[in-house]
């Protein structure tokens, strides 16, 4: 009783060159309907000599045209290929394998130093196994070679917030082709820290869909809930940049890097944790500082210390170099303290006490204060020391010279 499919069921019974001919119309033309491409190809057919197709037989050859070609045609290849290409999704195998980094300019308006309503740019790393954000990075400037190496320097390095254990110097580094990514100063500090630089492909953002994910997640779960959200037009009283952050932070931390992620159905902090997970660190902080903390300044080294922006900064070990030149390198973001170095070397790291919780006690200064003038008065005496030998052990010999030199005070005459 059940009927029979015809085994010739779907197919147009059409001439192959009036099958091209309907597919030609429709691929040349952007907004064409279907009638009007039927009244061309009848037209067209009756200029050869050839019967024409029924109005239902162009319908279904139109119907069956990939929309992937027709958006080829019609588009170009970068659009084609943003929406039809297969794209190879790299999947890491543990925690800090791939890092990857990117900016957003946020949909939010904050109020600047002078009281104007800006958008600023957020910058992110975060690892690619755990989803987890390692370092972030916000300012009202245009990305940057010099923020990105910030963001970088806070994203190895150990947090002070035991809540945010992200850290450690990763294996790839995964960015788009921004000139802050492909500066000289980047590619050397990946050589020096062993990091394979892999740039996605020109033009084609998709390949970094996990961190585009993450600021959709910033816009709505933080920022639409906050005053100056561009897509919500009240006019509410606006934050400041620094509130801003605040709030950004306090959502990386507690926040996203504790929910469950959809995708690997674990929180962020569980994941990189994952088995035990130990970091590769730097050597050092004074390393790291040398190879990212990159913003440096010359300055003289005074009697009451380092004068830098406004604030005097001071460490004891400064007391043996008053008067001369040191290198600083600072976190612009964080004044509190500086690094002096002195010929490449790493001195030591003066605090500003109007900024720092640390104190230099004034004993402390003066007891570094008289080690060195110890020092200097036991120099002095040592070179003195030795003058003094040298001038004894060389006295008989330069007596004996200026006797045997000595010449005779009566003038003699040629004919004597």
């Amino acid at each position: 009783m059940i009927r029979k499919q015809r085994l010739d069921s779907g197919n147009i019974k059409i001439e192959d060159s009036i099958r091209a001919l309907v597919e030609h119309t429709r691929l040349s033309n952007r907004r064409i309907s279907i009638a009007t491409i039927h009244r061309k190809v009848i037209s067209q057919c009756e200029q050869y000599g050839e019967n024409g197709p029924s109005y239902q037989q162009v319908y279904k050859i139109v119907k069956n045209i990939p929309e992937a070609m027709i958006a080829l045609a019609h588009n170009g290849e970068k659009s084609y290929s943003e929406k039809y290409d297969l794209i190879h999704t790299r999947e890491s195998e543990k925690s800090n394998e791939i890092w990857q980094a990117d900016h957003t300019l946020l949909d939010i308006e904050v109020l600047d130093e002078k009281r104007k309503r800006r958008r600023p740019w957020l910058s992110i790393i975060m690892d690619d196994y755990s989803r987890a954000i390692a370092g972030y990075y916000m300012s009202f400037d245009n990305p940057s070679a010099a923020n990105t190496a910030l963001m970088l320097y806070q994203a190895i390095w150990r947090k002070q917030n035991s809540n945010w254990p992200i850290c450690g110097i990763p294996e790839k580094f995964y960015t788009d082709h921004g000139s802050d990514f492909t500066s000289q100063h980047l590619e050397q500090v990946a050589i020096d820290l062993k990091i394979q630089l892999i740039f996605s492909k020109i033009g084609v953002p998709r390949g970094r869909g996990k961190i585009e994910r993450f600021f959709q997640s910033v816009n709505q779960l933080l920022l639409e809930q906050l005053p100056g959200y561009t897509k919500n037009r009240k006019s509410e009283a606006l934050l400041t940049i620094q509130e801003l952050e605040q709030k950004i932070e306090e959502f990386l931390i507690y926040d996203y890097n504790h929910k469950i992620h959809t995708s690997t159905q674990e929180t962020p902090i569980n994941q990189w944790n994952h088995s035990g997970f130990l970091p590769q660190m730097p050597e050092s902080l004074e390393e790291l500082d040398l190879l990212l903390l990159h913003i440096s300044k010359g300055r003289k080294v005074h009697s009451n210390g380092i004068q830098f922006q406004g604030f005097r900064y001071i460490n004891t070990n400064l007391s043996a170099y008053v008067g001369e030149s040191v290198q600083i390198r600072y976190n612009p973001k964080d004044l509190a303290e500086i690094r002096v170095f002195i010929q490449n070397k790493y001195l030591c790291t003066a605090i500003a006490p109007a900024l720092s919780d640390l104190k230099v006690d004034f004993k402390d200064i003066a007891a570094a204060r008289n080690k060195r003038r110890r020092q200097l008065k036991e120099k002095s005496s040592e070179i003195k020391s030795v003058a003094d030998t040298l001038i004894e052990d060389k006295l008989p010999e330069v007596a004996l010279k200026n006797e045997t030199s000595k010449k005779s005070k009566l003038k003699r005459y040629f004919n004597d």
